[in-house]
């Protein structure tokens, strides 16, 4: 799954009701304040094309996760990647995210303490990241579109048994979500500071060139 190695991978934190207290993240973010205390807190990488270092790997697969060297605990997270394109103005800045195509995703995380920002859990190396190989494409990122009848259920599959991971939601069940959710994110790449365990996200897409189309997992 080559296909996106030029397309910057981006995620959403905290657009799910409790999903970091059920992670055990939340003292991570006690000091990033937000308008609305229900809304997303930040927005982490977790690739950046033709970066040196952790972040410049290609993680995504779609069939495969490889489990890290060092013993560590690694939770898988069911969650919606939106296939983005994006736009900007003269000066850099992102003017328009436009979804085109969603699918699931798996944003599995390494639960380790002190890590000082959200990237450094999200991307040890190639196959760490799943995104699945059907796509579906979008007919409007809006009410009334075709993302209002699909949900996000997941399963595990261990010794022969399947059990059932997480809830069975619906798509609108984030806490952002549609216009709300894009303006969100148009704001908050702008404008995110280096600060707690956020990154300068503006400063990342510059490094990169200004990429034209972004995998963007929402939560």
């Amino acid at each position: 799954m080559k296909e996106y190695k030029n397309f910057i991978g981006l995620g959403v934190a905290g657009n799910f009701a409790l999903h970091l207290e059920q992670a055990g993240e939340s003292a991570d973010f006690k000091d990033i304040l937000t308008e609305d205390p229900n809304g997303p807190k930040g927005i982490f990488p977790f690739y950046i094309p033709e970066r040196e270092g952790q972040l410049g790997i290609y993680p995504i697969s779609a069939d495969t996760i490889t489990l890290p060297n060092e013993e560590c605990n690694v939770q898988p997270e069911p969650e919606v990647a939106l296939i983005c394109d994006l736009d900007y103005d003269g000066e850099g800045n992102v003017t328009a995210i436009t979804p085109k195509f969603f699918g699931a995703y798996n944003d599995c995380s390494l639960r380790i303490e002190g890590a000082g920002k959200i990237s450094q859990k999200k991307n040890w190396g190639a196959s760490s990241k799943g995104l699945s190989s059907t796509l579906i494409p979008i007919d409007t990122f809006d009410k009334g579109g075709l993302m209002d009848t699909y949900r996000i259920a997941s399963f595990l599959r261990r010794d022969g048994m399947l059990m059932r991971y997480g809830e069975d939601v619906e798509l609108p069940g984030y806490s952002f979500f549609y216009g709300k959710l894009l303006e969100w994110m148009k704001n908050q790449i702008n404008s995110q500071a280096d600060f707690g365990p956020l990154e300068p996200i503006s400063g990342y897409l510059k490094e990169a060139g200004n990429p034209k189309n972004a995998i963007i997992s929402i939560g």
